[in-house]
């Protein structure tokens, strides 16, 4: 779309296509139509002023009085604004007349729309004339362009973000790309280095077409290489743009001057994370010469309000993070500074302390908070480890994430960080014995027992050597996984059985429950009828202490023994009850091994294409996280084996390919679960339109309780509960709870 000059105004004709933000600009018109100040802000090109332009031109018939552009970027004195808004309007000759005067008599009748474009560093002056002028004329609406807003009442405010990657970025590339090399294309070839090099251009439309400039003597491929230095490569842009918009660098510096010397400190200092940072996080490392801890908060207050720092989350954890331009600018000024070192130790020592704190409290309360904190932070945990200056916090921070790498399903990035420490640290310290050890764990579950072997052998070694008693109870409880996981039972249980002793005996009851629930799983393999109650007692524990990724594996070893004695109802309930828990992990590797055995019990209900559907998502996360159900020994594999050949017969090779298809179509975990779970087996059919489980749902609609009541009395997910009273409402054809506590009375009998 084409910026084209209003009726009455000074719209500059755009000379470029204006491409996406489709959604933006009908956002930006309705909020412009509901209020009468908005302000967009957002990082240096991004785009506010041509958004801002192809509003007003979209917009222009709501303003048939007017709409102006007022350009302040080479305004500097505060006290000139207003008479800049006033020639930009018309006014010629003020006399002696204040220019607000004369623009508020101009515009007093008018509808008019006014753009401020780039208020940022006159911010106070422009307040002080934008509400003048709002209150003195009833019609005017402004548009203003700030990296920080203006912050009077009634002001509106738009964040600009960059463009999506790949679909408006892409566009983007591929239209500029096409104006200075007509037989540009994007091809099969091409179109992954394409959306790479948006992506790590931020999707920032300024960086965008600086590097389309690129293309006319570069290759797509040239330029991705070349990016590695991107102040240098990202030159050259429009001579008619501002002289701030012609290279990458000038519109970061115009930025950094912007900054207080305190917003310009942060700035540098925060440039040492990598993919984002909690606010304990700026303060830990960032705090020091220049900048108490106490101000750390209000310094990034002031960056976010510049649009320097973005507020984001992950996985419901608030968050901040620098776009990449962003960050490499800072680096750089922190380098020339001298703190960069020091900055990147305190930032490894913040990192290694969060997740040591994290290995010693795992068997206890806020473990699945744990595991998003790690996946949040993992780039920088990717970061930390790359120092090379201390071979011995490396190995240290490598094997404190050993929760990280296992139950988070990082096995591959936890196999090369471990082989890397301990390759870089051959001394026999008390770091590498625990780095051997999770070294080994991750083996494991990779199937790959020679090393496990290797390694365990040596931490064995360096256990006795240390006589520590907590690494010999890990080194036999490791011993026992991989003895269990070949098949080796009878060898497996003592093992199991010394591991948990001595692992009691060390550190207490709960961190003993890696083994304990393990223990109990062989004993009931075994045949053991002690078995059950060892994991009876692992659940016991873990949930008297708020224990819940033991508590929920434990409950999976007793669903799959439930289930082989010809238990099913028994097993049904406690697998559901496990994945309900792992639910709130969002952890591949678990939610693969506990969706297995819930389609092996589907299965033997008769529900093949379900079945299948859940085998489809078990395999989508084991190939995830690259691991395999064989890796569990032959029980576990041998009851894949027999599961998927039961539902290749009732469906056929093909429909068995489609269910594994529409079972891997989820996004993630949690995700599969929920899916895998929605639809609840019906054990015993019963007459009337309503499953097993949706009858125990309206059955407690009926006694009134809520969907989180029911949720809690059922063991099940708020969301899962919503799910059924969803389809109860459905099949019964009702449209209220009342309705549904009625058909219950009237075909059950009065509740309890």
């Amino acid at each position: 779309m084409t910026v084209l000059a209003s009726r009455a105004g000074n719209l500059p004709e755009a000379f470029t296509t204006f491409v996406g933000r489709r959604d933006d600009i009908a956002e930006v018109c309705r909020v412009l139509g509901a209020g009468r100040l908005l302000t967009l802000t957002g990082t240096g090109g991004v785009g506010k002023t041509r958004l801002a332009l192809e509003v007003a031109a979209v917009a222009r018939k709501a303003f048939p009085d007017g709409t102006w552009l007022v350009d302040l970027a080479p305004v500097q004195d505060h006290a000139a604004v207003a008479t800049t808004v006033a020639t930009a309007v018309g006014i010629v000759d003020l006399g002696d007349r204040p220019a607000l005067d004369s623009l508020a008599e101009r515009l007093a009748e008018r509808r008019a729309l006014i753009v401020l474009d780039n208020c940022e560093h006159l911010v106070d002056a422009c307040a002080e004339v934008v509400g003048a002028l709002l209150s003195a004329c009833s019609g005017l609406r402004v548009l203003a362009t700030s990296r920080q807003t203006l912050g009077i009442a009634g002001e509106h405010v738009f964040t600009v973000r960059p463009l999506r990657v790949p679909d408006e970025a892409v566009e983007l590339l591929r239209d500029r790309a096409c104006a200075v090399r007509p037989e540009f294309r994007i091809t099969d070839a091409n179109s992954a280095t394409v959306t790479r090099l948006c992506a790590e251009l931020d999707g920032l439309p300024l960086a965008i077409e600086l590097t389309a400039s690129r293309l006319r003597t570069l290759t797509v491929e040239q330029a991705a290489v070349r990016l590695e230095d991107r102040f240098a490569l990202l030159t050259g842009g429009s001579r008619t743009a501002r002289p701030r918009q012609r290279t990458l660098r000038a519109a970061m510096d115009w930025s950094y001057e912007l900054c207080s010397p305190a917003d310009r400190l942060l700035w540098n200092r925060l440039s040492v994370f990598a993919g984002g940072f909690g606010l304990d996080a700026a303060e830990d490392v960032c705090a020091g010469e220049g900048l108490p801890t106490r101000e750390v908060l209000d310094v990034l207050d002031r960056l976010v309000a510049q649009s320097v720092v973005l507020p984001t989350e992950h996985e419901g954890l608030p968050r901040y993070r620098l776009l990449t331009t962003i960050r490499e600018y800072g680096r750089e000024r922190l380098a020339q500074s001298g703190e960069e070192e020091r900055l990147m130790l305190r930032h490894r020592d913040f990192h290694l302390a969060l997740a040591e704190r994290i290995a010693d409290r795992w068997y206890g309360p806020g473990q699945e908070e744990a595991l998003t904190r790690l996946r949040a932070e993992h780039a920088n945990l990717l970061a930390a480890l790359a120092l090379d200056d201390d071979s011995q916090a490396t190995l240290a921070l490598a094997a404190a994430l050993r929760f990280h790498w296992c139950a988070g399903g990082h096995l591959a990035e936890g196999r090369r960080q471990l082989g890397r420490a301990l390759a870089a640290a051959p001394e026999p310290t008390p770091a590498r014995a625990r780095a051997l050890c999770a070294a080994s764990w991750v083996a494991l579950l990779q199937s790959d027992r020679a090393a496990a072997d290797r390694w365990l052998a040596e931490a064995g070694e360096l256990a006795e050597q240390q006589d520590d008693l907590a690494l010999r109870a890990q080194v036999m409880g490791l011993r026992g996984v991989r003895a269990a996981f070949q098949g080796r039972l009878a060898e497996a249980l003592p093992l199991f059985e010394c591991a948990v002793a001595a692992h009691t005996k060390a550190t207490g009851e709960v961190p003993a429950l890696f083994e304990l629930f393990q223990l109990g799983a062989v004993q009931m393999d075994l045949g053991d009828p002690q078995g059950q109650e060892t994991g009876r007692r692992a659940v016991a524990s873990a949930e008297a202490h708020g224990e819940r990724w033991a508590r929920a594996h434990a409950m999976w070893t007793l669903s799959c023994h439930a289930w082989r004695q010809g238990e099913r109802e028994e097993a049904l309930g406690l697998i559901q009850a496990a994945l309900e828990i792992e639910r709130g992990f969002n952890e591949p590797l678990s939610a693969a091994l506990m969706l297995e055995t819930l389609a092996w019990i589907v299965a033997s209900y008769g529900e093949y294409e379900r079945a299948g559907r859940i085998l489809g998502s078990a395999r989508r996360l084991w190939r995830e996280v690259g691991a395999a159900i064989s890796a569990f020994g032959p029980p576990l594999d041998d009851d894949h084996a027999r599961c998927e050949q039961s539902v290749v017969r009732a469906l056929g090779q093909e429909g068995y390919e489609r269910a594994l298809a529409v079972g891997g179509g989820h996004d993630n975990p949690g995700q599969a679960i929920d899916c895998a779970l929605a639809g609840d087996v019906d054990p015993a059919p019963a007459p009337g339109p309503l499953t097993r489980r949706e009858r125990e749902v309206a059955a407690l609609v009926a006694r009134g309780m809520s969907n989180r009541q029911i949720a809690a009395r059922l063991v099940l997910s708020v969301r899962t509960v919503d799910f059924h009273v969803q389809n109860i409402r459905a099949k019964l054809g009702v449209g209220t709870r009342a309705q549904v506590a009625g058909w219950w009375v009237a075909t059950q009998g009065p509740t309890d």
